[in-house]
């Protein structure tokens, strides 16, 4: 069983920066790279990225590019999505995912974190 906790969700300005983090507990060795995905409001889910444990960032949807990052702490099990000049559009519940090899589709889902970004 592979656990995957998100923290660090909020209520935020326009502008301002946030700071995700996804700790995975479990079978971690199951996991091969870690994404993030989030649905904003009464639409459909989508990805914003994706870090691999043992290659660092891997790619990045490209309307968050320049202003989101992933990075990974192996050491604490920890994923983060750094957020900076959040806009209102960034609004979303936003959720950690992992797969269990290269490529491989995303089969654990942790519960999600609200982030609000107001105007």
């Amino acid at each position: 069983q592979v656990q995957l906790v998100e923290s660090g969700g909020g209520l935020v300005q326009t502008g301002d920066s946030l700071k995700l983090s996804c700790v995975v507990s479990g079978d971690i060795h199951k996991t091969y790279d870690m994404g993030w995905f989030r649905q904003p409001p009464a639409k459909e889910r989508e990805f914003v990225g994706a870090f691999r444990w043992d290659g660092g960032s891997i790619s990045l949807t490209p309307n968050v590019q320049g202003r989101f990052t992933i990075s990974g702490d192996k050491a604490k099990n920890t994923v983060y999505l750094h957020m900076k000049s959040l806009k209102p559009e960034d609004t979303a519940v936003y959720v950690c995912a992992a797969n269990e090899y290269a490529g491989g589709h995303f089969v654990h889902w942790g519960q999600g974190i609200q982030v609000t970004v107001s105007s």
